[in-house]
Formats: structure tokens, C-alpha cells, sequence
């Protein structure tokens, strides 16, 4: 195989990925044509790929009209993930252990790329309903799990990781950059970090780092709930919640 076929290939597999994420972040089926308009790739790229994964059930067709959308064989391929990912069948179980003590929301949230998503959750024993859709990305600086998050970087790297937009919150105030790195150092000393949330007006957030064995936080743990509920059990929450994620360390860097 020469080098250029390499290059091809690996050009290809990249634009592939481009569409699949597209998809997750649009969230609806589309056509080939709006794919590649969004994605700012030839047609006859998109079209040729949008074929291929067609064929390798990656992506399904939806309707009558040409739209695709994420297919079936990414659920499989996700479950395998699963079976053999020490984190996230160890977390599992962590977030049901948060979730009795505490009958709160639990959540494991990480990085993906620029963003922050959460990965795993847990609803509480409540009538009403708290929580994030998985998987959905967020600015860092939205969450307390991206005070932790970032605490192994350096200044400079953290400026350069976050979209300079991504520091204006929801109610259209900018976070300064000098305040976020200031609680990311504090939160990196604490092993905890908790606000009421920025993305709406009742829950508070409490989260917890996951270290490796070099004590890089992996990820992190959450508890969403009720501000009232929150400040009355601060102490239990906060307790509850490092516990588990230390126990979570333990177990998968054994």
C-alpha cells in the first residue's frame, strides 16, 4: 500500500467520523446533501461514505425520502465497549451505590474533546425528574466536573482547550478566565467541587475527581439536586460522593 493510498484512507476514515458526529449532534435524520453542507465535505465524498457505512450498518436509512441517521450496529458495537471497560461497568455500580444513600440524581460525566458530556446516569427516587441527556456536550466551564477535569493541565493548555465563547454562561455573563483557573486549582487541592448550577435555577452540583494511578482526574462523579434539598445534606452529599469516587479509583487502578 503506498503512501498516498494511506493518506486516502485515513482522510476517509476521518470525514466518516465528521458524519457520525454530525448526526449525534444534530439529533434527527438528514440527507447526504445537508450532511455534507454541514460538515463542509464535497457531496460525492459524503455520498460515497454515507454507502459504505450504510452498507456496514453504522448508519440506517430513515423514511422514504433519502434521510440516514446512527444504525443499530453502534448500539453493539457501544455494548461491547461496555462489557470490557473497567470504568464504566465499575461506575455503574457506583452510581446506584450514590443513588440509595442519598436518592439524588448521579451522574459520571468526562471530557470529550472540548466539551464536557455526561457519560453514565442514574436518576434519583424522586416524582419528578432531574438529569442530562447522555452524551450531549456542554462547555466546561458550565460544570463542576470542569473544575476537576482540567486540574492536571497547565494554564496556557486550558486557555488553548476551551472555545474563548464557551466562557459565556447561559444568563450571557462571562465567566473570566482568571476565576476559572483559580477554582480549578482549588478544586484540584480540594478533590471536590460543587455550584448551584449554571444551567438552570434549582439544581445544585456536586462532583467528585476519578484519579488514575498517576492522579490525573479520568472522570468524574455527580450528584444533581434540588438546591434546598442540597444545602440541607451538604455535608452527607459531599461525603457520599468522594467516597465513592475514591472506592471507584481504587477498584480500577488495582
Amino acid at each position: 500500500m503506498t503512501e498516498d493510498t494511506i493518506k486516502r484512507r485515513a482522510k476517509g476514515l476521518d470525514r466518516a467520523f465528521d458524519i457520525l458526529d454530525f448526526l449525534k449532534e444534530v439529533g434527527q435524520p438528514l440527507r447526504p446533501n445537508d450532511i455534507a453542507s454541514g460538515i463542509g465535505s464535497p457531496k460525492s465524498t459524503v455520498y460515497e461514505l454515507v454507502a459504505s457505512l450504510l452498507a456496514r450498518r453504522i448508519l440506517e436509512t430513515v423514511g422514504k425520502d433519502g434521510h440516514v441517521y446512527l444504525g443499530r450496529q453502534l448500539y453493539f458495537l457501544g455494548q461491547a465497549h461496555l462489557r470490557h471497560f473497567d470504568l464504566t461497568r465499575e461506575a455503574d455500580h457506583a452510581l446506584q451505590e450514590i443513588v440509595s444513600q442519598t436518592h439524588e440524581t448521579a451522574q459520571m460525566c468526562l471530557l470529550n474533546g472540548r466539551k464536557y458530556t455526561v457519560a453514565l446516569m442514574r436518576e434519583g427516587e424522586r416524582h419528578f425528574r432531574i438529569s442530562s441527556d447522555i452524551g450531549e456536550n456542554a462547555p466546561i466551564p458550565w460544570t463542576a466536573s470542569g473544575r476537576l477535569l482540567l486540574g492536571h493541565l497547565s494554564d496556557q493548555q486550558i486557555v488553548d482547550l476551551i472555545d474563548p465563547d464557551d466562557f459565556i454562561l447561559p444568563d450571557g455573563q462571562r465567566l473570566s478566565v482568571e476565576s476559572f483557573l483559580e477554582q480549578i486549582r482549588q478544586a484540584t487541592l480540594d478533590g471536590f467541587f460543587s455550584f448551584d448550577s449554571v444551567a438552570d435555577t434549582f439544581t445544585h452540583c456536586f462532583a467528585a475527581p476519578v484519579r488514575d494511578a498517576q492522579g490525573v482526574s479520568i472522570a468524574t462523579l455527580c450528584i444533581v439536586a434540588p438546591r434546598a434539598d442540597a444545602r440541607n445534606n451538604y455535608n452527607d452529599y459531599r461525603r457520599v460522593l468522594i467516597e465513592s469516587a475514591d472506592n471507584l479509583a481504587r477498584r480500577i487502578n488495582d
